[in-house]
């Protein structure tokens, strides 16, 4: 399988996932790095705008072409529920570049999901989807029970 994780983390939980998807797949990952500075209190709150506001960022030279893969499995982070301007710019800039897309996302305080969104935006349906509450799954381990069950459902899709 030739696949790609491209993710964005602001503060290391959706890293955590893509690195666990990457090394269960044996395949590439790309971390998308965003020009706007969006640490601290004052990063937190501008993420939090221009993605309700489904903003556009300006994204660093990304290391690998989506178009070199059969999926690229996309993560992100829930931004007032919402998915993230980065993931949201890579998407709209790479959506005629995906063969098959997977998703998925960290969040702490919703319910919500950004997948409705990340496929209308890239114009594809995802052939897996995974959702992990940071605090309660990410620190106890409890993701990687369902990180391998996601990479099963995206195996068979190939």
């Amino acid at each position: 399988m030739n696949a790609l994780v491209a993710y964005y983390s602001r503060t290391g939980n959706t890293k955590k996932v893509a690195e666990k998807l990457a090394t269960l797949l044996k395949c590439d990952s790309e971390e998308i790095h965003d020009t706007k500075n969006r640490k601290g209190v004052f990063g937190w709150l501008s993420a939090g705008k221009t993605a309700t506001k489904k903003e556009l960022t300006t994204l660093e030279k990304l290391s690998n072409n989506p178009a070199s893969y059969d999926i690229v499995i996309i993560g992100t982070p829930m931004w007032n529920h919402t998915v993230s301007t980065p993931i949201r710019t890579y998407l709209t800039q790479n959506k005629d570049s995906f063969r098959k897309v997977a998703f998925f996302c960290t969040h702490q305080y919703t319910d919500d999901s950004p997948f409705e969104e990340m496929a209308s935006t890239c114009e594809k349906t995802p052939v897996a989807t995974l959702i992990l509450h940071s605090k309660k799954e990410l620190e106890s381990d409890e993701y990687i029970k369902k990180a391998e069950e996601f990479v099963d459902r995206v195996a068979i899709s190939l």
